[in-house]
């Protein structure tokens, strides 16, 4: 897969597997040269130049020390949200002469650590790996999982591991009657899709917690026409609203000036139709301005939300940065 077709599935999905999202590198069999850790990180691996440890050669990624007794190594991940994977990149940049000649990824679904009794599902088989570069695996498994084991053959380092898929959430034992975060990328909740994401990690906006910086965020480049900015969200869920919040963390010169929320109910359709219907959808919030640095909330002062809906459309005036966009609500039957 080239470059660019990488870019677009990447853009499609939300990576799993990122720190962001609370996923962990819970053990490896070995992590003599590079830190397991360092393997799930947001940003792109880099080379240092002359920079050494303790160990060795200091690398960007997870690296084992060479295998003299026979066997592999692997490591074991879990995903801070459940999801159904679509496609996973392996990247083994900037490992030349220390790469795995292959690898291959096992998934399971289980509440607690996996034990000897887990069953292990072969989600990625053994797949030839070269000197620094990407390698894109599609995923044909419809079973959302959370729990991933990366096998190494024999030894070696991985730079990054990217996990692209779709969040899921089991509705079925959440209290029926309660307020949820409906956008909630644990709660199922997605990206389908935006105009403009120059800036920042788009997927963000969904994450708990507050954003730690402005790359902790949705942020568009500087409109220099007229119109405005827009991102399209699938709530986890069918709800209706009892509460949003926009929060513009860390955004200071360059928050929206004013924000609103078109939204609507889809049973059926594309990602790629319901974008085009979105322009067509019932106003939910009306025009609000916002500010710097600020957790704006609404409730049902600000708007009437009688109706269940599936999808929110935050539109902003006429262009900047949100950090966390939160829709609270009441499961719909």
């Amino acid at each position: 897969m080239s470059n660019s077709e990488l870019e677009k599935y990447a853009a499609k999905y939300v990576n799993l597997a990122s720190p962001k999202f609370g996923t962990q590198v819970v053990s490896a069999t070995d992590e003599f040269f590079a830190a397991k850790e360092r393997m799930i990180a947001d940003s792109d691996a880099v080379f240092i130049e002359g920079k050494f440890d303790d160990h060795g050669k200091w690398m960007d990624g997870w690296e084992s020390r060479r295998r003299r007794g026979g066997g592999h190594d692997h490591c074991l991940i879990r995903l801070g949200a459940k999801g159904t994977i679509r496609g996973v990149d392996i990247d083994t940049s900037h490992f030349t002469g220390n790469y795995p000649p292959a690898a291959s990824i096992e998934a399971c679904v289980s509440v607690d650590e996996p034990d000897e009794n887990s069953k292990w599902a072969e989600i990625v088989p053994a797949t030839s790996l070269g000197a620094s570069a990407h390698h894109f695996v599609k995923v044909e498994d419809e079973t959302p999982y959370n729990w991933l084991r990366l096998h190494i053959y024999p030894d070696g380092g991985v730079a990054r591991l990217r996990v692209y898929g779709e969040p899921f959430c089991d509705w079925d034992g959440r209290d029926a009657t309660g307020i949820h975060e409906l956008s909630a990328l644990t709660n199922g909740g997605r990206v389908v899709g935006y105009n403009d994401a120059h800036y920042g990690n788009v997927w963000s906006l969904l994450t708990a917690g507050r954003g730690v910086d402005m790359e902790d965020g949705w942020e568009t480049r500087r409109r220099r026409e007229p119109g405005n900015d827009w991102i399209v969200i699938a709530l986890g869920h069918a709800g209706t609203v009892d509460k949003i919040e926009v929060d513009t963390a860390h955004f200071k010169g360059n928050y929206p000036d004013s924000c609103s929320i078109c939204a609507a109910h889809v049973s059926e359709g594309t990602d790629e139709s319901i974008i085009t219907q979105s322009m067509f959808w019932d106003e939910l919030l009306p025009q609000q301005k916002l500010q710097a640095d600020s957790i704006h909330i609404f409730d049902s002062e600000h708007f009437n939300a009688s109706k269940p809906i599936t999808h929110v459309r935050l539109n902003i005036f006429p262009d900047g940065g949100v950090s966390r966009l939160r829709i609270f609500g009441r499961l719909a039957k």
